[in-house]
């Protein structure tokens, strides 16, 4: 079964730029990037931003935006069963040259965990450098942390 990804959630103002793998199945099945309600990316998001935790997610996209940060996948389109980054198939990578040409604030790129980044360094190649920085998952299937460390960890997004 092929899937596809989202477009960015950005604006020409974006200076940061956070990169998930592949949407999973029921963010697709919502058409919201970090759909599943186990997923922490926005609660970590709106903790931040020191704002109260919202559901919606028009409020959720201006979270973003307001403060610069860009949210997109490294993969366009692959092959999976499931949800699990383990299981994607005939991965064709996103155009981040065209992508980065056009949000020229952009100087940080984060992971959202380790397979976001291994992907991007097996097919990207940028026109120039970046600061580039794998993050834990936020992920309900990344147990290995808890909501608090990867909060901590994912605290250096403010210091950008």
């Amino acid at each position: 079964m092929i899937k596809y990804s989202f477009p960015p959630i950005s604006n020409p103002k974006a200076k940061i730029l956070i990169l998930g793998t592949m949407p999973g199945a029921q963010s697709l099945a919502l058409s919201q990037y970090y759909g599943h309600q186990r997923n922490a990316f926005w609660k970590i998001m709106f903790s931040l931003f020191d704002r109260p935790f919202s559901m919606d997610y028009e409020q959720r996209k201006s979270l973003l935006l307001e403060n610069h940060i860009a949210v997109w996948d490294v993969l366009e389109t692959c092959i999976r069963e499931g949800s699990l980054d383990s299981a994607i198939e005939q991965e064709v990578p996103n155009d981040f040259n065209s992508f980065l040409k056009t949000h020229p604030n952009i100087k940080h790129i984060f992971f959202n965990g380790q397979k976001a980044a291994a992907y991007f360094k097996q097919y990207i190649k940028l026109d120039k450098d970046y600061s580039l920085t794998t993050l834990p998952s936020t992920s309900p299937a990344n147990t290995g942390k808890s909501f608090e460390s990867k909060l901590s960890d994912w605290s250096v997004i403010k210091i950008r």
